[in-house]
């Protein structure tokens, strides 16, 4: 498995093209794998592509990507980069996976980002199917993620607050009802509505355009299962991950802030 890092050229209009659709910068990505044909669709168990953007200040927007095989981003660069401006290298940093991979262990805090797609299944009366709903409000988003049985399933725990710094004592509001982002080390820092054509790139007949709601998460965590964990690094959390959620990435705490 491979870790990639991309900086885009916001102010190249190729750029602005894939950021304004999440099906052309699903593509783009695909394109970067020669072995990859667009009819492969991965097994359940098989290792993936993921991808996310990252849009940390005005004009500082980052592609992060894992994959079982080192990308070719030179269309990426092309179109969206800097082509004149790489002296040292192709104009991204790709890194073997497996090496930060094999240093997890059970009890381990890290601090963690993700994109993903927080949904839900909902149905008005008892006869009626269910439907897969967007959650659209950060503290539901939170409690997506917050799940007991998703962390289980992801080997980590989302790490809790000392008592001293929550804003509200308990971690609760003053209805008494938990108020996740008080109590948990978790934050929604990123909430996008997306609405795309998905049959542009397949030039397929113009259908019903594809909407689709993310959140960006940073928190921090406890690794509680490194198998399980390993997993979710490199297979995902959620839905909708060819359009860009799913992906979790892991950086050290400060030094003194693990506990």
């Amino acid at each position: 498995m491979y870790l990639t890092r991309f900086r885009l050229n916001a102010a190249r209009i190729g750029a602005r093209r894939l950021l304004s659709s999440r099906q052309v910068m699903h593509a783009a990505v695909m394109a970067a794998f020669p072995n990859l044909l667009p009819t492969d669709q991965p097994t359940p168990d098989a290792p993936r592509v993921l991808w996310r953007l990252d849009n940390n200040a005005p004009g500082e927007v980052f592609l992060f990507l894992v994959s079982p095989d080192a990308p070719d981003l030179t269309h990426v660069v092309e179109q969206a980069g800097w082509p004149t401006a790489m002296v040292d290298g192709p104009g991204w940093q790709t890194r073997a996976y497996a090496p930060f991979l094999d240093r997890l262990v059970e009890g381990g805090q890290w601090g963690f980002r993700l994109t993903a797609n927080p949904v839900h299944h909902i149905r008005r009366t008892a006869d009626e199917p269910r439907k897969r709903t967007a959650h659209v409000t950060a503290h539901h988003q939170q409690g997506w993620l917050l799940d007991h049985d998703r962390q289980q399933r992801g080997g980590f725990r989302i790490l809790e607050k000392p008592k001293d710094k929550r804003l509200l004592p308990g971690g609760t509001t003053h209805e008494g009802r938990e108020h996740h982002g008080d109590r948990y080390e978790l934050t929604v820092r990123d909430h996008r509505s997306h609405a795309f054509d998905k049959s542009r790139a397949s030039g397929a007949k113009r259908g019903k355009p594809v909407t689709l709601v993310t959140a960006t998460f940073d928190g921090r965590l406890e690794v509680t299962d490194p198998e399980l964990m390993r997993r979710t690094l490199t297979q995902g959390i959620g839905k909708a991950k060819a359009y860009g959620c799913g992906l979790m990435t892991l950086a050290p705490l400060p030094q003194g802030a693990a506990r």
